[in-house]
């Protein structure tokens, strides 16, 4: 009785559900096939270009010639037109007559041979007067009873010029080779040893600091805090000190000596050849230039870092 009940039931419930109605195919949506994607062009090669430091140096060079070429046409003009005007140019070879002077002293070994006792002099002044200067300079920076002791003592003759020196320097060494290598050294051991005093009390106290609290000990610190702190400073009075030291060797060259391109120059002036007194003012200022661009390359080598910060706000 109950399963007959039941029945009229269910079938009611099911036709109540209403059917899904069916899908018409109007009503899908198709995706549109992609077209196959396109390899991407092969980017153009890149032409191989020189370092940026080769131009950089390109240009320096290209600076160069012209600033001297700019000098030597000046000086034609000077000399060609007899330039008066309270400079006087009546006297002053050209340099056409310099070039002529310099091909013929180069069949001589004469010259040659002033040039190379003027380089060893000025190479043995400057080596002592290096070793000395940044070693004393290391020491009166670093340690204050160095400084009390030693110090007054260097200023005293620190103002002294070079040339005054070459009459007690005679007095004082035996030989007239050594005097000129003294007053060379007198020259650049000051500079140097300023520059060097300057460039250790400049170290950050920090840096010395934690040296020590990490385990260094003295020796440690003088060769790995000090020292590399202070070469920036070390350099600057080396270029400096080698300026001022070919200064002074040509000045005692030229009072006592008999050999270099510093009594070269004064013999020429003696015997009124002006092309040769040109010549050994210019012979020193090429000397002079060489030695500065050795320290200044020699600096480049020891100090990468300090060459490539140099370079990064130049415009």
């Amino acid at each position: 009785m109950s399963m007959q009940a039941a029945q009229p039931l269910n079938d009611a419930a099911f036709e109540r559900v209403p059917l899904a109605a069916p899908v018409r195919s109007a009503s899908v949506a198709t995706l549109p096939l992609s077209a196959p994607a396109a390899r991407p062009a092969s980017a153009p090669r890149r032409r191989r270009t020189a370092p940026a430091w080769v131009h950089g140096s390109a240009m320096a060079w290209l600076c160069g010639l012209l600033s001297i070429g700019a000098v030597l046409l000046a000086w034609h003009l000077a000399t060609h037109y007899k330039l008066d005007a309270y400079v006087r140019f009546n006297n002053i070879p050209a340099p056409a007559a310099v070039f002529d002077k310099v091909l013929e002293v180069n069949q001589s070994p004469k010259f040659v041979a002033n040039i190379g006792i003027s380089l060893r002099r000025i190479l043995l002044g400057f080596a002592v007067a290096t070793l000395l200067g940044v070693a004393l300079g290391v020491l009166i920076g670093r340690y204050r009873w160095v400084r009390r002791l030693s110090f007054p003592a260097l200023e005293v003759f620190r103002p002294i010029p070079a040339i005054a020196w070459v009459p007690m320097s005679i007095m004082l060494w035996p030989d007239n080779e050594v005097s000129i290598v003294f007053i060379t050294f007198l020259g650049a051991f000051f500079p140097i040893l300023l520059n060097t005093i300057h460039g250790v009390e400049a170290i950050d106290p920090v840096l010395l600091r934690a040296a020590r609290s990490l385990g260094a000990g003295e020796r440690s610190v003088l060769a790995q805090v000090v020292l590399p702190g202070a070469l920036p400073h070390i350099f600057t009075g080396l270029a400096v000190g080698m300026g001022v030291a070919w200064v002074s060797l040509i000045a005692a060259e030229m009072i006592s000596g008999q050999f270099g391109i510093g009594y070269f120059t004064w013999e020429a002036y003696s015997l009124i050849a002006y092309a040769e007194i040109a010549l050994g003012m210019i012979t020193i200022g090429v000397l002079g230039l060489a030695c500065s661009g050795g320290i200044r390359l020699l600096a480049k080598l020891v100090m990468p870092w300090q060459a490539h910060s140099a370079t990064g706000g130049r415009t």
